[in-house]
């Protein structure tokens, strides 16, 4: 008799903002949205670090960085670890104990010792960014690029001049490669590997899984010329925050607003983000004949379809492109929407609860019937969210752990619905009233604001005085002491490492002892 437990459909892409799935956004993406009219939206979901390697870790695994240990790209000289932490178990392991078939296709990126198969998957024909050797230094290959470069060429649309490190395009296009536009795009054919693993799935009794990874839209956003024209520059609108002039923001993000993006004219910012609409519609429109192939095995209304991607990109929010350092919502907020007809209570619904990337691998856990997982993880199942239910004990605030990506920068965030702090541990910290200013324009905690009228350097006080710099308005000194408790709170439960007590790192404007702990 067959095992009726629901198969899992997995689509995750690379570098997706969660705005561009939401049905009010220009961006047309009709294949996601029948996923979310059919199912649930998920309009606060959030990765644990805006950098590929830890958010997947972090979704194979439902622990943060701190734990499952892969804090940057782990395949590159600078990383910071191999792969996941020795006893680190992924849910793979745990659905296949259970009975499921799982196969993989795509992007890996969670290990540079591991493979999906080493966590039990069956590989398709195409797995990207798998464990290999580490590089040679890339010195050489640097030096080659740049040999390569006209000095004289006058800067093209959406080129960015980098001198000495070679020259980059943002965004481009190229030739279609066929009737469709992708026929020759990477996504696509590693997306019909897994169509072509559909049949083999659904002949079998036991349920299964496939998870299918492509690499886009990442940037550069270099795209077939069908998807690249597709949305007219002329009718977007710059983000919100573009015209933020950085001035009470972190030098860090100062300096990547002005050294590098701000050679783009207002002109270059429309045209880059009418270009990643069009890199979102093609995936969408892959995703859509992966939807096909599911229907026409009848296996679609006993699978669990899941939309979502590993972080966002900034795409001209605050004038900046990409992801990493700058802890604002654009690289953070990503896609998840969920379509299950056992599941959903209300097809067609929005959950606007705090969820994570952490918390998927223990839903599928609970998917497939296996044991309950330890209470202190993390990551939680969103199971009774899908049927409408809202645990009463459900979070309230969200954590962000972030040490750098290839050049190292210790940042951890907290927020709530209302309020927004970013510890910065080598510039001034960030605090953002989120109702008010959900843009993040406007930081309370910078220096340079003097909310109290004091000067940026403050007089010398008198022996045994302190005030936590920068000086605050007591209500704003409230709230940045109940965040930073919170963040203490999360720090410890999760085994973090930000606790050494040294002065020349230990800035913090309250330390984990001032009645945090308690």
């Amino acid at each position: 008799m067959a095992d009726r437990r629901p198969n899992v459909l997995i689509y995750m892409t690379d570098q997706q903002r969660g705005d561009v799935i939401h049905p009010d956004h220009p961006c047309r993406a009709p294949n996601v949205q029948r996923v979310i009219e059919e199912g649930v939206l998920f309009t606060s979901h959030y990765t644990q670090t805006a950098h590929c390697c830890p958010s997947r870790a972090s979704f194979h695994t439902g622990h943060y960085p701190s734990q499952h240990g892969v804090w940057n790209n782990i395949l590159t000289n600078t990383r910071l670890s191999e792969g996941l932490n020795e006893g680190m178990r992924c849910f793979s392991e745990d659905l296949v104990a259970s009975g499921y078939n799982l196969s993989f296709a795509g992007k890996w990126h969670i290990s540079g010792v591991e493979n999906p198969a080493d966590r039990d998957w069956r590989e398709l024909g195409i797995v990207t960014a798998r464990a290999r050797p580490l590089p040679e230094t890339r010195l050489q290959q640097i030096i080659e690029g740049v040999e390569d470069e006209d000095p004289d060429q006058p800067r093209e649309d959406g080129q960015i001049l980098r001198p000495g490190w070679i020259n980059r395009h943002i965004y481009g296009s190229r030739p279609d490669g066929g009737p469709k536009g992708y026929e020759d795009v990477g996504d696509y054919k590693m997306t019909r590997t897994a169509i072509e693993e559909l049949p083999r799935l659904s002949d079998q009794d036991e349920p299964w899984m496939l998870y299918c990874g492509p690499t886009g839209p990442h940037d550069p956003f270099i795209i077939p010329e069908k998807f690249a024209t597709m949305y007219d520059p002329d009718e977007v609108e710059l983000p919100e925050s573009f015209r933020d002039t950085m001035e009470d923001k972190p030098r860090i993000y100062q300096r990547m607003r002005h050294q590098y993006w701000g050679q783009m004219s207002e002109r270059e910012v429309r045209e880059s983000i009418a270009h990643y609409w069009g890199y979102c519609t093609m995936l969408d429109a892959i995703f859509g004949e992966l939807l096909e192939a599911l229907e026409a095995t009848g296996e679609l209304d006993n699978t669990i379809v899941i939309y979502t991607s590993d972080h966002g990109d900034y795409c001209g929010d605050h004038g900046l492109y990409c992801k990493g350092v700058p802890a604002f919502r654009g690289a953070y907020h990503i896609p998840l929407a969920i379509r299950w007809p056992e599941g959903v209570a209300e097809p067609g619904s929005v959950c606007d609860e705090f969820t994570t990337q952490a918390d998927m691998a223990n839903t599928f856990r609970e998917i497939a019937g296996c044991a309950e997982p330890d209470s202190e993880m993390p990551g939680r199942s969103i199971v009774p969210l899908l049927a409408g239910n809202t645990p009463d004990d459900w979070r309230d605030a969200m954590h962000l752990q972030f040490n750098g990506v290839e050049v190292y920068y210790t940042q951890r965030t907290v927020f709530t619905k209302d309020w927004k702090y970013v510890y910065n541990a080598y510039d001034f910290d960030e605090l953002y009233d989120l109702r008010n200013d959900p843009h993040e324009m406007h930081n309370l905690a910078a220096p340079s604001r003097n909310p109290i009228g004091h000067s940026n350097v403050p007089e010398r006080r008198s022996p045994g005085e302190f005030q936590p710099w920068p000086e605050l308005p007591e209500e704003l000194n409230e709230v940045r002491k109940d965040l930073i408790a919170r963040m203490w709170r999360f720090a410890a439960e999760r085994d973090d490492t930000i606790f050494n007590p040294y002065f020349t790192v230990a800035l913090t404007p309250y330390g984990p002892a001032s009645g945090f702990l308690e």
